[in-house]
């Protein structure tokens, strides 16, 4: 199971070197539940990405306000890390929330920004992108 998005950000603030934010990046990868095989459908594919990554959006409306909920998968370690962030950023958040949250700026502010490849910067943000759009059609 995930931690919560504060927990990453003070383990993140806690480890010093990008070695260990790297291997605490896998960690947290390895930590996502396991994605359903037909969640990994040409509709859930996330584009822009080098590596695969699936994204499936789900709605829970059980409170009357529209709350999202992610489920996410990479073939590659690292990259699932940044699934596992973002899925623990924007999971449980409306889909107006969702769809202003600043991303990008937890991702500076994780050191994740400067570190990245920039084909895992790009595909990085292609995952914003796609849940920021996903939330933003849901609030509409």
């Amino acid at each position: 199971m995930l931690p919560p998005i504060a927990e990453i950000v003070d383990n993140f603030a806690f480890l010093e070197e990008w070695e260990d934010r790297h291997q605490y990046l896998m960690e947290l990868g390895r930590k996502l539940p396991p994605m359903p095989a037909e969640a990994r459908s040409d509709a859930n594919k996330v584009r822009g990405c080098v590596s695969q990554v699936w994204l499936e959006t789900l709605v829970d409306r059980s409170d009357g306000t529209p709350r999202l909920h992610f489920l996410g998968d990479s073939d590659a370690h690292i990259t699932k890390g940044v699934v596992a962030v973002l899925i623990a950023f924007f999971d449980g958040r409306t889909a107006a929330d969702a769809a202003r949250a600043d991303a990008l700026g937890l991702f500076q502010q994780l050191g994740l920004s400067e570190h990245l490849t920039a084909q895992r910067s790009n595909g990085a943000r292609a995952m914003m992108e796609r849940i920021r759009s996903d939330a933003a059609r849901l609030a509409a």
